[in-house]
């Protein structure tokens, strides 16, 4: 029993050590220069595979790997000081939100390059003879690996502690982190040691990687399933703070490694998120932070103004539009590509979903990294109503958005209260825990999902409706049948949802939520309850997601977790940026730009995400207003005004009744 305690206790501290190493990289970071890099993963990830090229590849062998150990680490180091130096650095002076948009670009980015490079299989490191097999220890034996990696974790820990304290380095580091605006009044301009920051840590999360690799299979999703509990770590130890990074990663490897993984499996995944979410409502600083004056003077760009393109231009275009939508099943019949509905019917409903997270980020500014929680709820509450309620689709719609509205609003009685990064953060770790309760749960098919094939759907209620899937519509010879009937259920869900939510934002309401973007102080002084109505808000977002979500399950005949995952989140912000956030259209334009690039690029390569996270990182850097602020910066251009940074809000002619929301 004593023995079996002390194998289970070596493999947290084995685990906890290498989360030491990736938080503490991620915490400096964010300590120093503000920055959520959720490309932290990939760096990580990155590490792991030039190990593999060294040692694999190239032949150096397991004699390598100490060299492995030193090169790979160096050139992930490089990578991030590029990395900072071409596209964090134009965010400066940007809202920190940004970064966060950013770097989830470069996710996409990285993770792709490593399919590319190195492919879809996995690779073992090959490791020295002398940290093989086992090494007996208090009578057991314990794998010799396990304590290289605690050796050299904790040397590694320490030395990153030892530098931070006693050098001229770390001690600007700690200063800056402190106060970086104390140390410029000193006459230190730390601006310079930014781009040496974000490589030292780039480099740190791929040491980790590396003595991670020696342990595991090397996949393409080695950064992904690292990179959540890295963000769990540095918020239960407290943002920017070395001591929670370690305290935070030690108690997270061993919880999972030596308690819920042996004792508690099925609360294995779940434990840690309610962790992080009790500390972000009770003390958001977490264990060893201290409260900082979240920086959140520079606002979100939004394109509300609407550019160049006046009220009446636009519902022209707007109308024009459904126009082409109503006809696109019709010219699909006539000429023979009924991809064309499948696509568009994908591109409705991720532009309802899009449209919803806009309401909420677009209008109170409240950025959502975990909304796929009500995708997922509306996809399985759909499901789950017609494999065991009825066959209803009408009164499963119904129940998809009622349930995503009663849980947005305890999501939003809990998460609202805290502002900014850590309102992020908190919604990440409600969507994880849904994600990770739908593979722990039978009800729910666990990883298998559930189909909904074979289930008798009719769309009417009580009995009295019909069945799309056997339904036609005739007229001469156009025939419209299946899955372009469904094509209008959804044009009319998207429509619907558009209308109720302009609606919303040319009232009272609506008006309060754009004076909460504009100025959250101002509003709260006028005598509004600001969080009242951010909470309002996000249950009409969570609502209108669930929708999404039913809609998903019918046009997919099929559920499964990943519905729910945290990628679909960072999807969806990106179809909100692409198109214009801000504007309820600019999103729907945004999931049309987004997969009809996907459905382009992937004709010439299985890699379309690469070339996707490129563009929206230059979407980020220089139009971070979206697709519908492109007429008025090519209207500066050609009047020689530069393109300066965008268009501005057009707040002096922009009324709550005929703004550009329209």
């Amino acid at each position: 029993m004593v023995g079996l305690l002390i194998q289970h206790l070596v493999d947290g501290l084995t685990v906890g050590l290498v989360y030491v190493l990736l938080a503490a990289g991620l915490s400096i970071i964010f300590g120093v220069m503000n920055v959520i890099n959720f490309a932290h993963g990939e760096l990580f990830a990155l590490g792991a595979y030039f190990a593999v090229a060294l040692l694999v590849q190239a032949g150096l062998g397991a004699g390598g790997f100490v060299v492995a150990l030193v090169i790979a680490p160096l050139l992930v180091g490089v990578i991030g000081v590029a990395i900072e130096r071409f596209t964090v650095r134009p965010l400066y002076g940007r809202n920190p939100l940004y970064h966060i948009l950013l770097t989830f670009g470069l996710v996409l980015v990285i993770n792709d390059s490593i399919y590319l490079v190195w492919g879809t299989g996995s690779f073992r490191l090959p490791r020295p003879e002398i940290i093989t097999g086992t090494v007996g220890l208090a009578g057991i034996s314990v794998s010799a690996y396990n304590l290289f990696m605690i050796v050299i974790g904790s040397a590694m820990a320490m030395s990153v502690w030892a530098g931070l304290k006693y050098t001229k380095y770390g001690l600007i580091i700690r200063a800056g982190a402190q106060d970086r605006q104390m140390v410029r009044n000193l006459g230190i301009d730390i601006d310079r040691y930014y781009s040496l920051v974000f490589g030292f840590g780039a480099a740190l999360a791929a040491f980790a990687g590396i003595v991670l690799a020696g342990r595991q299979q090397v996949t393409p999703e080695l950064g992904m399933s690292y990179i959540i509990p890295a963000f769990v770590i540095v918020v239960l130890g407290g943002l920017g703070s070395f001591r929670g990074a370690v305290a935070g990663g030690l108690l997270v490897g061993i919880l999972q490694e030596s308690i819920l993984r042996p004792y508690f499996p099925a609360l294995e995944g779940m434990i840690i998120f309610l962790l992080m979410i009790g500390i972000l409502i009770l003390r958001p600083q977490g264990l060893f932070g201290t409260e900082f004056a979240e920086d959140e003077s520079h606002e979100l760009l939004t394109s509300s103004g609407g550019g160049l393109i006046d009220h009446q231009t636009r519902l022209r275009l707007g109308g024009l539009l459904i126009g082409l939508l109503v006809l696109l099943p019709v010219l699909a019949n006539v000429l023979g590509n009924p991809q064309w509905v499948t696509l568009g019917t994908r591109v409705l409903i991720w532009g309802l979903f899009a449209l919803s997270l806009d309401f909420v980020m677009g209008y109170t500014g409240l950025v959502s990294l975990g909304h796929a929680l009500f995708l997922g709820l509306g996809a399985y509450v759909a499901a789950l109503t017609l494999v065991h309620m009825t066959g209803s689709v009408f009164v499963a719609l119904v129940l998809a958005i009622a349930v995503s509205a009663a849980i947005a609003w305890v999501v939003g009685y809990l998460s609202i209260r805290v502002h900014g990064v850590y309102f992020a953060m908190i919604t990440l770790a409600f969507a994880e825990l849904y994600y990770n309760f739908l593979y722990r749960v039978e009800f729910t098919g666990g990883s298998e999902g559930l189909g909904l094939l074979g289930i008798d759907r009719y769309y009417g209620v009580a009995g009295a409706g019909i069945d799309v899937g056997t339904s036609g519509i005739f007229v001469g010879p156009v025939v419209i049948t299946g899955r372009a009937l469904f094509f209008y259920l959804v044009l009319g869900s998207l429509i619907f949802a558009y209308l109720v939510t302009r609606q919303m934002l040319r009232s009272p309401f609506g008006s309060v939520l754009k004076s909460i973007r504009e100025n959250e102080e101002r509003a709260t002084f006028i005598g509004y309850d600001t969080v009242v109505y951010k909470r309002r808000a996000f249950v009409v977002s969570g609502a209108f997601a669930g929708l999404a979500g039913g809609l998903f399950a019918l046009n997919n005949a099929f559920v499964s977790p990943s519905v729910a995952e945290w990628l679909k989140s960072g999807e969806v912000i990106v179809m909100v940026i692409l198109g214009g956030m801000g504007t309820l259209y600019g999103p729907i334009i945004g999931a049309g730009a987004y997969f009809g690039l996907e459905s382009v690029i992937s004709d010439f390569t299985t890699r379309w995400r690469l070339v996707l996270g490129v563009i929206f990182v230059l979407f980020v850097i220089f139009l971070p207003r979206g697709l519908v602020s492109l007429p008025a910066l090519l209207d500066r251009h050609l009047s020689g005004a530069g393109p300066g940074p965008g268009p501005e809000p057009d707040v002096a002619t922009e009324d709550s009744s005929h703004g550009g929301d329209d």
